[in-house]
């Protein structure tokens, strides 16, 4: 069974077998993603975290199929149904839908009209119909007559029911229907009545067709969501009268009142059995495309804002702006650690300016401030304007920070257990100056959900996401690389072979013993055996370690192997990390082994090129144009922005105001653009220009083309 799994995952995402079996093999001896795609190259030919997952996805998949035919088998047997060439048909597909089909015929069924109908004996009636040999109806029907069989007609209508069911059942006629489904479904969609006003939001699809194959992922989510929300009645599928026909040419024979009867009962099987269920698997197909589609666009946003580029170590003033409450103000330390907080009202309706800028100007001094990282939120760009004014001794960078999700945060039992002695506004502030030190540290604490760069998010599979945005969390994390003194217990969860049990042991060892002296330490900390030590400690550092290699991505189990090429230059490990030119001495062929390629090789060499240096290069302020509402905005202004969302139809662009504005997909570039995320990036600086501004419905329609 595994030799077929390999075959059928090997074809299905084209690679070879043996590179797939490899993958099942290190997955099934407890490695994790990121270990593969970083350090087993050679047993995998060098796949990446996306083919390795997919690899891990079609495996569960056909397991869950396995589980499913051994099911059907048994089902089938107990019935006494099951024969050779039933079981060998069943034995031989490793498609779903083809599984299904051929289970169908001996599905125990709710009480249906065919079954009715077989319980009073017609199925020998319905049968000799079908065949459509003898057209003597009244003569072949009379013998059926009964008590709940009480003249010709019920008999015939019983047989119909019979012959309806026996069509929505024969694997052909579904197939054909599929196949008519695939080439020719439209989705349609309706206003339900009376839903006009509270369905105002979707009034584009009130009246609405499209072939469902072309259909793009957004505009098919937002119609279910209506569907779901009772707006839109939805239909999926093709026209009937065409459908109908290929099926007759399948079961009806001649002309005659036999082959009559036949085409009736066609055209019921087709629109009360065959057309609801074949729509209802093309619903589930199109949807999970959908699903698919939109997890993949909120995938590669998370991933643009969780590998953001951070501040560094730098001493942090956080802002949470606001009117009538005022703006919350925190200190943060090097590491983010809440030094001081405070309340400042330099906005309306106080407008207490001179003894907020006083306020701020002593806590700058006293606490060694180094920028400011403010909150994009309400009052954002009046506390911008307030703190330019605010007289400082130094030059201080003003950062606008997105704070999407830190109210998600501050509320949060993780945010409780982080400051128990201190309110949700206060924390809403720490964790906006936090995102400047380190983005990805912080965005870790939220539910990607809450982020607010997806499309749909809410509508989609919620497994299938949550395992997708997990996923991606876990790789950002491990490409980064955490630091082992200064992680959190919810930053180390998300480390390869750690999890929630083993980072909170981590922090207690380290809360106990002081800090990491290297990575062979971490054995030490309870529960935390070879396997977990061998899957994680590629991916932690140790800054001020004794063994610089505890600083980079070069695996303890490849210790030896650095230590042999300084030691064949005649230097230390040390002085070959700082010597670029002992480096370009190094002929990668010489230490090439059973178990140890070039891609091992040149991955240690780019490492010793530099050594604990964060991928994310460093933050830098942005300036945003003279505007400040949505009401300063006139067409043909160029201003200016930040790209906050990507999705399929296009970007939305912070220009300094509240309203985020949206660059259609075709307004992004001179050229065709087939997917916004070709060309755009999250947090891309861009100019734009102003199209159209309806201050009614809070919409800005902007424009990249010919800047």
């Amino acid at each position: 069974m595994q030799h077929i799994h390999k075959q059928i995952i090997a074809t299905r995402l084209s690679i070879s077998e043996r590179q797939v079996a490899a993958v099942m093999q290190l997955l099934s001896e407890g490695a994790t993603i990121p270990f593969i795609a970083r350090y087993r190259k050679e047993a995998t030919g060098e796949l990446d975290e996306v083919e390795i997952a997919d690899i891990q996805q079609l495996m569960r998949r056909l397991e869950e199929l396995e589980k499913r035919r051994t099911s059907i088998l048994a089902s089938i047997e107990e019935q006494g149904k099951l024969t050779p060439e039933l079981r060998a048909r069943i034995e031989a597909t490793y498609d779903a839908a083809e599984l299904e089909d051929l289970y169908l015929p001996y599905k125990r069924k709710r009480k249906t009209r065919a079954g009715v109908a077989r319980e009073r004996g017609l199925e020998p009636l319905a049968l000799a119909i079908l065949a459509q040999t003898d057209d003597r109806l009244e003569q072949l029907a009379a013998p059926f007559l009964q008590e709940a069989v009480p003249d010709i007609e019920a008999a015939l209508e019983g047989a119909r029911d019979i012959i309806a069911e026996l069509v929505s059942e024969d694997e052909t006629a579904r197939n054909r229907v599929r196949t008519a489904f695939a080439k020719e479904a439209a989705v349609s969609a309706k206003v339900a009545r009376g839903k006009e006003e509270e369905g105002a939001k979707y009034r584009d699809y009130f009246n609405y067709q499209e072939p469902l194959s072309k259909c793009p992922s957004h505009r098919l989510l937002a119609i279910f969501r209506a569907e779901s929300e009772g707006i839109l009645r939805v239909v999926i599928g093709p026209e009937d009268e065409a459908v109908i026909e290929r099926l007759e040419q399948q079961f009806v024979k001649g002309r005659g009142p036999a082959a009559e009867q036949v085409r009736k009962a066609v055209a019921d099987g087709y629109q009360r059995l065959l057309a609801p269920g074949i729509e209802t698997e093309f619903r589930h197909l199109s949807k999970e495309r959908a699903d698919k589609e939109a997890i993949d666009v909120f995938v590669a946003n998370l991933r643009q804002l969780l590998l953001s580029a951070p501040l560094g170590q730098k001493r942090v003033m956080g802002i949470d702006p606001g009117f009538r409450t005022g703006c919350k103000v925190v200190c943060l330390d090097e590491s983010g650690s809440l030094l001081a907080y405070d309340a400042i009202f330099p906005n309306p309706p106080q407008n207490d300016a001179f003894s907020a800028a006083m306020k701020l100007e002593a806590l700058a001094d006293r606490f060694a401030v180094e920028a400011i990282a403010l909150g994009s939120g309400t009052a954002s760009r009046e506390t911008a304007a307030f703190l330019r004014g605010v007289n400082f001794d130094r030059a201080i960078d003003i950062f606008v920070v997105n704070e999407a999700g830190a109210s998600i945060y501050s509320a949060s039992e993780l945010a409780r257990e982080e400051f128990p002695d201190h309110d949700i506004t206060v924390r809403g502030a720490v964790s906006i100056g936090r995102r400047l030190l380190d983005p990805l540290a912080e965005l870790v604490k939220i539910d990607p959900k809450s982020i607010g760069v997806g499309q749909y998010q809410h509508d989609v599979n919620q497994p299938m996401l949550r395992d997708s945005l997990d996923r991606t969390v876990e790789s950002c994390v491990n490409r980064v690389g955490i630091n082992l003194n200064t992680a959190s217990k919810h930053l180390l969860t998300y480390v390869s072979g750690l999890g929630p049990v083993l980072a909170q042991n981590i922090v207690s060892y380290r809360t106990a013993n002081g800090p990491f002296r290297s990575r062979r330490e971490l054995l030490k900390v309870s529960r935390l055996g070879e396997k977990a030590f061998e899957q994680s400690a590629g991916f932690l550092r140790i800054r001020e370690a004794a063994n610089p290699l505890d600083n980079t991505a070069v695996h303890p189990e490849r210790y030896a192997l650095v230590e042999q090429m300084a030691a064949d230059l005649g230097v230390g490990v040390a002085e070959l990390i700082a010597r670029p030119e002992l480096r370009r001495r190094i002929r990668l062929q010489d230490y090439l082994s059973a178990d140890v390629g070039l891609p091992t090789l040149r991955d240690i060499v780019a490492e010793l090129d530099k050594p604990g240096l964060d991928p994310r290069g460093q933050a830098k302020p942005f300036d945003f144009g003279n505007v400040s509402t949505i009401e300063d905005l006139q067409p043909g202004m160029v201003l200016p922005g930040i790209v906050t969302n990507i999705t399929n139809f296009g970007a939305f662009i912070d220009i300094g105001i509240k309203e985020k504005g949206l660059v259609h997909i075709s307004q992004i570039a001179d050229k065709f653009v087939k997917n916004p995320a070709d060309v755009l990036r999250l947090n891309q600086e861009v100019q734009v220009k102003v199209l159209e501004v309806d201050v009614a419905r809070a919409r800005v329609q902007l424009s990249m083309r010919g800047l």
